[in-house]
């Protein structure tokens, strides 16, 4: 049954594909490598555990990591097969699941049945944390986090480990990394001040500033591609009255909200408002005033490769991908020193990232979990693993300055690049700024914090078995008419092109959906 249940939700999965969900601007999965000792030499702890755990036969992990292979990682990863083995009798095999494959690739991962140990897990991931513990795809490792683990779950908040539980048991290990990522638009301050404006805080001064662009400047306001489609849709969520996203349809496409915080049991499609309609219209206008190039539903290129090459005025993301791509747009376009105008601010819908939003899980396959949790448990407790996975080899990748990451002189792209999207595993205790990021990050993230709201989704999980071809479906016409619509590139007038988007979207089965993601929330109550 569970490789059924788990092969249905993959291809309804696989459907929406990755047009509508580039990494750069998905809800806070771009990987921004950060950890430290804090300047302290690292020690590694020499035998093997005393833990109650057989090690005395060696493990041989497989860890699913997304991102392509870096030239360096394997020396990497031999420094850490080195500690594991001494410490736990276990050595890593990472295997990559490349960017573009992730919408086709990691929902299958599940659902063939492959033997594996470890793998990245979110919420709003291709297929949800909470489905995946429903459908039995994940150990649960609750009584294990005593025998195995027991300083990571000390580590580690009651509240995070809350927001993990699906029926009172814990299906993975939430990171302990605080970050705010809420979607907005990345733009030139030199562009700004050249306009004589100040700063972009909201859709009218983003278009002043998009239109002073398209009279002096030789490339567009948003030089980038179809994912766009899918910023633009949140662009309208966030800057709708105190509209959040609510479960049901994938993130990655147009997805259900609900009207406020308050009333999060009750959701909607947004086609179905007159505020989508509105919007639709201004996409066209935005679309024919060429505030995007018309041939931005084939582009390959993202806005962000062209706003590094001095192509494009700004790129649609999300904060924390701004702040970590700091260092390499101003090194790319030093006079640029991007901005951010973030969507939700002004109507206060800045949420708390939650854990569980990015978790370690270990696959029912595996056939080794318990030596797979205390490999986590080194990687989250123990500052010298936590620099390997983080940063790399120090002196070769990374060397610490004052309590900064820094690049060392020595680097060579070509033989040193690399690193690991092992984001699940950060932790703030060994985090520190690097010099490639945004300086802003501390004052920002502070400022956030005072006036943060939670999701009230963390902890529920959304059973789709019952709404599987529906939400194929869906998918289906959201990849098509929804993601046209968003760029203002249909074939009729706007107006008429929502009407068949609603048609479409009541033959496919979204009131179907809508009831069963209702019945479901029912008796949910959020994590306090």
């Amino acid at each position: 049954m569970k490789g059924k249940k788990l092969l249905g939700v993959a291809l309804a999965a696989t459907m929406s594909m990755s047009l509508l969900g580039a990494c750069s601007s998905s809800n806070g999965n771009e990987p921004t490598n950060t950890g430290s000792n804090n300047g302290k030499t690292p020690t590694s702890t020499a035998g093997t555990e005393s833990s109650g755990v057989d090690t005395s036969k060696e493990a041989k992990l497989v860890y699913y990591l997304w991102g392509g292979e870096g030239v360096a990682n394997k020396d990497i990863l031999a420094e850490i097969n080195k500690k594991l083995k001494a410490d736990i009798n276990a050595t890593i095999e990472v295997k990559y699941i490349d960017w573009g494959d992730i919408a086709t690739k990691y929902p299958l991962l599940f659902a063939s049945g492959e033997k594996f140990d470890m793998s990245h897990a979110s919420p709003g991931a291709q297929v949800s944390y909470y489905t995946l513990a429903s459908q039995d795809a994940l150990v649960d490792i609750t009584d294990m986090l005593d025998k195995v683990a027991p300083k990571l779950k000390a580590a580690i908040s009651e509240t995070a480990w809350k927001g993990t539980m699906v029926d009172g048991r814990i299906y993975g290990v939430p990171s302990m990394y605080s970050e705010y990522t809420p979607s907005g638009y990345a733009y030139r301050s030199d562009l700004l001040k050249k306009y004589g404006m100040e700063k972009i805080a909201s859709i009218e001064d983003m278009e002043k500033y998009m239109d002073n662009v398209l009279a002096n400047e030789s490339y567009a306001p948003i030089n980038g591609n179809a994912a766009d489609a899918q910023n633009m849709f949140r662009m309208l969520v966030d800057t709708t009255g105190k509209w959040l996203n609510a479960p049901g349809i994938s993130f990655s496409e147009l997805n259900l909200v609900t009207e406020s915080p308050e009333s999060f049991k009750k959701v909607f499609h947004p086609a179905f408002t007159p505020e989508f309609e509105a919007w639709a219209v201004k996409m066209r206008e935005w679309s024919d005033k060429g505030y995007w190039p018309k041939d931005i539903l084939s582009s390959q290129v993202g806005a962000n490769t062209n706003f590094q090459a001095a192509n494009s005025a700004g790129y649609l993301t999300h904060a924390q991908d701004w702040i970590g791509k700091y260092g390499a747009d101003k090194k790319a376009q030093p006079e640029a020193d991007p901005y951010f105008y973030t969507f939700g601010e002004a109507n206060g819908k800045i949420k708390r990232k939650i854990g569980v939003e990015n978790s370690t899980v270990i696959s029912t396959n595996s056939g080794n979990p318990e030596r797979a949790l205390m490999a986590i448990e080194k990687f989250m407790t123990d500052p010298s693993y936590y620099n390997l996975i983080q940063y790399g080899i120090e002196g070769r990748q990374y060397e610490i300055v004052d309590g900064v990451k820094k690049t060392p002189e020595s680097f060579n792209q070509e033989k040193d690049g690399g690193g690991f999207a092992a984001w699940s595993l950060r932790t703030d205790e060994y985090n520190l700024p690097m010099d490639s990021e945004n300086p802003v990050r501390k004052s920002l993230y502070e400022e956030w914090d005072k006036v943060a709201i939670n999701d009230p989704y963390v902890g529920f999980s959304f059973d789709p078995s019952k709404v599987t071809t529906e939400l194929a479906a869906i998918s289906n016409v959201n990849m098509q008419l929804g993601m046209q619509l968003m760029l203002g590139k249909t074939s009729k007038d706007p107006k008429t092109a929502v009407e068949e988007y609603r048609a479409d979207l009541k033959k496919a089965g979204i009131d179907k959906v809508i009831a069963e993601v209702e019945a479901q929330l029912a008796n949910f109550e959020p994590i306090q």
